[in-house]
């Protein structure tokens, strides 16, 4: 019976994961990036899109759509030549981030960019990606240290999973970054699809209790690991390819 209920539900999300292809990823904050085509570009606007992916999905596509028409056609070049006297988010917040959190975020930015190429040197030679969101987390906070002081907003930005957190919106940034169809870019090599975990929020968590991938009731690492490993039974090599099937089923409030 159990290998049945198996079979059932590897159907099932093979079956989501098919029918969620590209057109239908309106409305979801990775059509910001997909505006891109500049790989530099494409990872600025993925960091910025992920970082602001929670509240509703009218909030979260309305402050992008605020940010995006900031930074223009090249984010990169935006970051570049950033100039935190120029105030140019002074009129934007979400939830917890103000304006100052948003002007500060693009002056770091500025300052990476400008050593390095990439993000991606943040995230690899590590164990795992716990520890690689880990790595980066405690290296945004001392860059920010040394120049800024730490708000509330910068705090809730990079969450650290050895503290309990989820994460989920840097495991989002990493599915994004790492695994390559119609939705997701596949621009970094150096990390295996295997290694991601699933970027949990309360729609996922939501229908992972409901497919019994978790029995979990909070939304926290552990829960996001424990889904993650059940998904694996169903795609071992890329088990947060469901991900966006799973996420938009909760959102649009559809039967699994």
């Amino acid at each position: 019976m159990k290998s049945k209920i198996n079979f059932e539900i590897k159907n099932k999300l093979e079956y989501h994961y098919k029918e969620f292809d590209k057109t239908k990823i309106s409305p979801d904050p990775i059509e910001f990036p997909h505006k891109y085509s500049n790989k530099r570009d494409i990872e600025i606007s993925a960091l910025i899109s992920s970082l602001f992916a929670f509240g509703s999905i009218k909030q979260i596509m309305n402050v992008l759509q605020k940010i995006h028409l900031k930074i223009g056609s090249s984010p990169f070049d935006f970051v570049i030549n950033y100039s935190l006297s120029k105030n140019y988010f002074e009129d934007i917040q979400h939830r917890f981030y103000k304006s100052i959190d948003i002007e500060n975020l693009f002056s770091v930015l500025n300052l990476i960019y400008s050593e390095h190429n990439s993000l991606e040197f943040f995230f690899t030679n590590k164990n795992s990606i716990k520890e690689s969101i880990s790595a980066f987390s405690n290296q945004m906070f001392n860059i920010f240290t040394q120049n800024y002081k730490i708000s509330v907003g910068i705090k809730f930005m990079f969450p650290d999973p050895e503290k309990g957190s989820a994460c989920k919106r840097m495991n989002l940034f990493l599915r994004w970054m790492v695994r390559k169809d119609g939705i997701d870019f596949g621009l970094w090599k150096n990390i295996s699809t295997s290694q991601l975990i699933i970027p949990v929020d309360t729609h996922i968590a939501k229908i992972a209790r409901q497919l019994k991938l978790t029995n979990k009731k909070n939304v926290s690492w552990k829960m996001a690991e424990e889904i993650t490993n059940n998904l694996k039974k169903y795609d071992s090599i890329d088990p947060v390819k469901f991900d966006f099937a799973l996420c938009h089923i909760g959102m649009r409030k559809l039967k699994f």
